[in-house]
């Protein structure tokens, strides 16, 4: 079993940042492929930005690409979302998720790819 947990989340005005966390406890390595979700109001979730377990290129979503980025810390069992130029449609509850499988590239976007998730962070653009 792996747990995950998100810290970081709150309120900011458009264009600002935010560094969202996800620390994994549990069955899990400190190279675990995670993947970054979110779900507004009355919307499915969708993907944000994925890293799998080789360091190196992330897969992100267009409406963040150049914005957002995905990063791990070698070591340690932690994940973050840096997210920048922060807009109103970025409101949302984000989600950590990973799996104990190395995922496919065509299926990094996909909710059921992913085994385990977090309890969410919400963030909230708004002037």
């Amino acid at each position: 079993q792996v747990q995950l947990v998100e810290s970081g989340g709150g309120m900011v005005r458009p264009g600002g940042s935010l560094r969202l966390s996800c620390v994994a406890s549990g069955e899990t390595s400190s190279n675990f492929p995670v993947a970054w979700f979110r779900q507004a109001p009355g919307k499915e979730r969708e993907f944000v930005e994925a890293l799998k377990r080789s360091m190196g290129t992330t897969y992100a979503a267009n409406s963040v690409k150049g914005r957002f980025t995905v990063s791990r810390v070698n070591g340690k069992k932690t994940a973050y979302l840096q997210m920048n130029s922060l807009e109103p449609q970025d409101t949302a509850v984000y989600y950590c998720a990973t799996t104990s499988v190395s995922p496919l590239v065509s299926s990094l976007s996909l909710t059921s790819t992913w085994e385990y998730w977090g309890q969410g962070t919400q963030v909230t653009v708004s002037s």
